[in-house]
């Protein structure tokens, strides 16, 4: 319900509305530190104000998590609105980066630079 002079935004609208109630996409869920940006791809005029409001946020970019906050929904709404921007050539995605199990050498050098730095201060 909304009050005389107060606009309407996105959250007041039903997240199995926005996502025409769907839980899943055609994808695998993107883990929230994808990171997404958009293709360049013009927007079909018919496309639902979130598809709209996704694409402007990812001029630059943006985590799945980033996305969902600057949208104000749940991050499994967003992650479902998301693969279907992608799914259309509308946003890119680059998966998250994989932790590799670090080698004790490489800790040792971190050790020793920031120790280093420690005694220039």
């Amino acid at each position: 319900m909304s009050f005389p002079g107060e606009e309407r935004t996105t959250a007041a609208v039903r997240p199995y509305v926005i996502t025409r109630g769907r839980a899943g996409s055609s994808r695998k869920a993107l883990p929230l530190e994808t990171l997404v940006m958009a293709s360049g791809n013009a927007l079909p005029p018919h496309l639902q104000p979130e598809y709209r409001r996704i694409a402007d946020f990812c001029q630059g970019l943006l985590s799945v998590a980033e996305v969902a906050a600057h949208l104000g929904q749940a991050p499994p709404v967003v992650q479902v609105l998301l693969a279907d921007l992608i799914d259309w050539g509308h946003i890119v995605a680059r998966p998250p980066i994989r932790v590799v199990k670090r080698k004790r050498a490489d800790l040792d050098l971190l050790r020793k630079v920031l120790d280093g730095l420690e005694s220039k201060l």
